[in-house]
């Protein structure tokens, strides 16, 4: 059994669940410190319902892939692929997203929360809904980001999902451990080297993409002459070559092939492959070049004060125990 393709989503939603059980733990404390925690069931069903709407999410998807398969047998080869690049694509634009603008606003993540809990607090009995409604907004937006990925992925089996699991639990120690415990764990260390991976993840994303839409487009290519055209770089004399995607810049096949250890933590981590093409590594270096400085940029940015109180930028998340 290959568990080296449950890697990418373990490492997600890793990242993504300790940011929202950074969450829930500030609420949590808050409601402590205002002595409320009388809410703290409205908490745990927040995260309850957010978890269970991700997983529907992602069965949807699933779903409607095979019905369209099954509707369509005749485009089953076009489909397939195509569907797998879309929704790569999807998953790359969140990814992205998340990673710059939520890493910006991570810096104020405690003002934001405490304003939102207070807020809640305020509408004495709406409290819970508004408890609630925080909760689930923040567990659905990282399992959302994640069932995108995994949609990209689907033709892999379990085991995305298995590790999906696995980065959920270890997110959950985490958070047990900063709140629970009072451990003391460099947050800010850990999000920047989450994050620095995840770019890396989502740039192979993007050569996975570009690799199911050149399959989309040669089965359709393939399937009449009248769509021979669409397919504008062809090998005739290589048994490997690409649709859309021009020549190979290598083949490492002989050397590091992406279906043996170590290619294949490679394959799973960084996107890797043992036949890459020029379009592919294009898109892979200026992926890196635009999303990846805008994410180092954005590591910089903020104010000394601003940084000061956030939960991000602390060595521990003591005051949360106040």
């Amino acid at each position: 059994m290959d568990f080296s393709i449950a890697l990418p989503t373990f490492v997600i939603t890793l990242r993504e669940g300790v940011e929202a059980a950074l969450v829930v733990g500030i609420v949590l404390a808050l409601l402590k410190k205002a002595k409320q925690s009388r809410l703290n069931p409205w908490v745990y069903a927040g995260i309850g319902v957010g978890i269970a709407v991700s997983a529907l999410v992602g069965v949807l998807f699933s779903a409607a892939t095979q019905a369209l398969g099954k509707a369509y047998p005749q485009y089953a080869g076009v489909i397939e692929p195509a569907l797998e690049g879309l929704f790569s694509v999807l998953a790359i634009a969140m990814l992205s997203w998340m990673l710059i603008w939520m890493t910006k606003q991570a810096r104020f993540m405690k003002a934001q929360v405490e304003g939102a809990v207070n807020s809640a607090l305020t509408q004495n009995g709406n409290a819970g809904w508004g408890i609630f409604s925080l909760i689930f907004i923040a567990v659905l937006r990282e399992g959302f980001e994640t069932v995108l990925f995994i949609a990209g992925s689907f033709q892999q089996g379990l085991f995305p999902t298995i590790g999906a699991v696995g980065g959920l639990l270890v997110a959950a120690a985490i958070g047990v451990l900063l709140f629970k415990w009072g451990v003391k764990i460099n947050i800010r260390v850990f999000f920047q080297a989450m994050g620095v991976l995840l770019v890396l993840i989502v740039a192979g994303l993007v050569v996975t993409a570009l690799q199911r839409f050149d399959e989309a487009f040669a089965s359709v290519a393939l399937s009449n002459r009248a769509s021979q055209n669409l397919c504008f770089y062809y090998e005739h004399f290589t048994k490997v070559h690409s649709c859309i995607l021009g020549p190979m810049v290598w083949n490492t096949s002989n050397i590091l092939p992406d279906e043996k250890f170590p290619g294949i933590i490679f394959k799973a981590l960084f996107g890797y492959r043992e036949n890459l093409y020029v379009v592919q590594a294009v898109g892979y270096v200026v992926f890196l070049i635009t999303v990846g400085g805008l994410y180092f940029r954005s590591l910089g940015g903020g104010s000394p004060q601003a940084l000061k109180n956030t939960p991000a930028n602390q060595k521990s998340i003591s005051t949360a125990k106040e």
